[in-house]
């Protein structure tokens, strides 16, 4: 039998993974970045069961198997916040959390108000947000911005495999596995960009969980 389950909590998708050896007392919580879905956690979660940790992973409104594609655009950072916490609420303990890319920009501001054993985010948007991200989409890729930005839609940014793997994969990843991540990606809110470049960004002084913040050389 598999110790996971795909489930549906407060119409967010959500993905479970159970300890397969002696259960640590706190569990973790896996919060996606830009364009992805609890999917991309397959590895972590496994690799953690093992480890005794059992595990969610949460696609946020709009993402992956989760409702509210329709209103994606107009998702703001709160709103991913709020998802986050409504999947902690139904847990029994507060978890760790771990986000990656956007997912770490979501936990810091889900942390400005409540707190968590401890946090880690991986290649995580920072406090001063996404302006210098931004500024090299548009140096590398100006048609492309301006149509993401025209449109109000930021799959445009992401709608090529050469696109995502730019900002995603390594150059050695097998095409198999490439098509299969790109068939997953999906769209994104228009309303967060502006959240992460000045509207709401991350407020780090109002935070009092341990984090712990893990970044590598080609990431993008």
């Amino acid at each position: 039998m598999p110790n996971f389950e795909i489930t549906k909590l407060n119409k967010l998708e959500i993905i479970r993974h159970e300890s397969v050896t002696e259960k640590k007392p706190t569990e973790i919580l896996f919060v996606h970045g830009a364009w992805h879905g609890a999917w991309c956690w397959e590895f972590f979660q496994p690799y953690f069961a093992e480890k005794g940790y059992s595990s969610t992973a949460v696609s946020l409104r709009g993402h992956a198997g989760s409702e509210g594609q329709n209103r994606l655009r107009w998702s703001s950072l709160s709103d991913y916040a709020k998802d986050v916490a409504s999947v902690i609420n139904q847990m029994e303990t507060k978890p760790i959390l771990v986000g990656h890319s956007m997912g770490g920009a979501v936990i810091q501001k889900y942390l400005e108000a409540e707190d968590c054993p401890a946090a880690v985010l991986l290649a995580s948007i920072p406090p001063k947000g996404v302006l210098k991200f931004i500024l090299k989409v548009i140096r590398r890729h100006p048609l492309i911005y301006l149509k993401s930005i025209t449109t109000t839609n930021l799959y445009h940014m992401v709608a090529s495999k050469e696109l995502a793997t730019e900002y995603f994969f390594s150059d050695t990843m097998p095409e198999d596995q490439l098509n299969k991540y790109f068939e997953k990606l999906g769209g994104e809110s228009f309303r967060v960009m502006f959240d992460l470049l000045f509207l709401n960004l991350p407020m780090p002084k109002k935070i009092k969980t341990p984090i712990l913040v893990m970044g590598a050389e080609k990431d993008v």
